[in-house]
């Protein structure tokens, strides 16, 4: 096996771990939300996006783009509660799922850096 494929394989681990990441997440809040809610809408979204982080997962290059997505959304999530969260006083828990997605983000923003470009 060559270096490019074990890197390209190592890359589908890991987006199945953010696909995984998001789906336990998501249906987490959603489970413990009101029906309607605005926590149970915002966990269907983060639901969906571990479906879009699983599409990704088997064909990293081709799904590449929608990374871009997840990047903006991660790091929305990160500075809006993140600081509150990782203060004193701020949920632990909450302040543990955001740092996961600073390194999801972080992890999305170099593998689109470093993916080859189809012309």
């Amino acid at each position: 096996m060559n270096a490019g494929a074990t890197a390209a394989r190592g890359w589908a681990v890991f987006f199945w771990l953010s696909a995984a990441y998001n789906l336990v997440i998501g249906l987490g809040g959603f489970l413990d939300a009101r029906w309607g809610s605005p926590e149970a809408i915002m966990s269907v979204l983060i639901f969906c996006f571990g479906i879009v982080y699983a599409l990704v997962a088997r064909d990293p290059l081709r799904f590449a783009p929608a990374l871009i997505a997840g990047i903006l959304g991660k790091v929305m999530v990160v500075l809006m509660l993140g600081p509150p969260n990782w203060a004193a006083g701020g949920d632990a828990a909450i302040g543990v799922i955001v740092a996961g997605d600073l390194l999801f983000a972080i992890g999305f923003a170099l593998f689109l850096l470093r993916a080859p470009k189809h012309g």
